[in-house]
């Protein structure tokens, strides 16, 4: 994969940006909290992606289409994540100059979901409280990674495993790109068993993948005191459409017992994000 040449974000008025916004020239990314989204309104067909989870967009947006239009409350947290957007390769970033609080276009009052198609699971964010304040993760499945992008660039050193060499290299040029302590790695989780590691890992994060013999290895790549976050689909979700196949599909009550012997802390099962799942945080006991 050849990289391209990095590109510069461009800083618009909010003039211009109600132009672009008024022709449906951009793409729109509201970085500010969901009680700002919400409660002092945002540019009517925005996506909310708070500037602390902006990495995610990285792996989770196209990279080709309209231009993104990126904006906080005053500009200086848009200007953050329209500068990460043009490292990762990103091209046309636009940023607009003192944010809503000079913005005189239309406003819609409507809540926002940052955990939907370009965010992260709602259970990483919702456990982040249990997670160390550094140290090593494992991301398994990890796809295009949302997750590990989000863990690197809060700082922690991160490791993720897939079986696609195209999303892995691709992960691999986002994390140079952005100078991530991030490694991506391709591994066949399903042939033989995976070598994840003897007690190496302070989080190991699963989501969306099932592959019920890889439990032991990924237990046992945990250290004491390490912290599984795990969730994925029920077999609820057959109903919905896709997957079907039982093998990637969990009963209910079924992940408590199959990251025995770890101690489970939290769990939840049920409509999440649009999807039928059960989920749970489990760590290796001390000792």
């Amino acid at each position: 994969m050849t990289e391209p040449s990095r590109s510069d974000y461009r800083t618009i008025s909010p003039s211009e940006a109600e132009q672009l916004v008024a022709g449906d020239s951009v793409r729109l990314i509201d970085v500010r909290t969901p009680g700002e989204f919400r409660d002092l309104g945002h540019i009517p067909g925005a996506l909310l992606l708070p500037v602390d989870l902006i990495a995610v967009a990285v792996a989770t947006l196209e990279r080709q289409g309209k231009p993104l239009l990126v904006y906080c409350e005053h500009g200086m947290r848009s200007a953050h994540a329209a500068g990460l957007l043009a490292r990762a390769g990103f091209t046309g970033v636009l940023n607009m100059a003192g944010g809503m609080s000079c913005w005189r276009g239309p406003r819609d009052h409507s809540p926002g979901d940052p955990f939907g198609p370009a965010g992260p699971s709602s259970w990483l964010i919702d456990n982040a409280d249990l997670l160390p304040r550094g140290g090593t993760v494992l991301d398994l499945a990890c796809g295009r990674g949302r997750h590990a992008l989000l863990m690197a660039s809060a700082g922690y050193s991160v490791r993720a495993v897939d079986s696609d060499p195209e999303r892995v290299e691709a992960l691999r040029l986002d994390a140079r790109r952005l100078e991530l302590p991030l490694e991506a790695e391709l591994m066949d989780l399903e042939s033989g068993t995976p070598d994840l590691g003897d007690a190496t890992h302070d989080v190991i994060l699963v989501f969306h993948y099932l592959h019920r013999p890889l439990f032991p290895s990924i237990t046992r790549a945990l250290r004491p005191g390490g912290l599984l976050l795990y969730e994925t689909f029920t077999v609820d979700q057959a109903l919905r459409g896709h997957p079907k196949n039982p093998d990637f599909l969990l009963q209910h009550g079924e992940l408590a017992r199959l990251v025995e012997p770890l101690r489970v802390e939290r769990q939840r099962d049920g409509e999440f994000e649009q999807r039928m799942v059960a989920s749970v945080a489990a760590r290796r006991i001390a000792g």
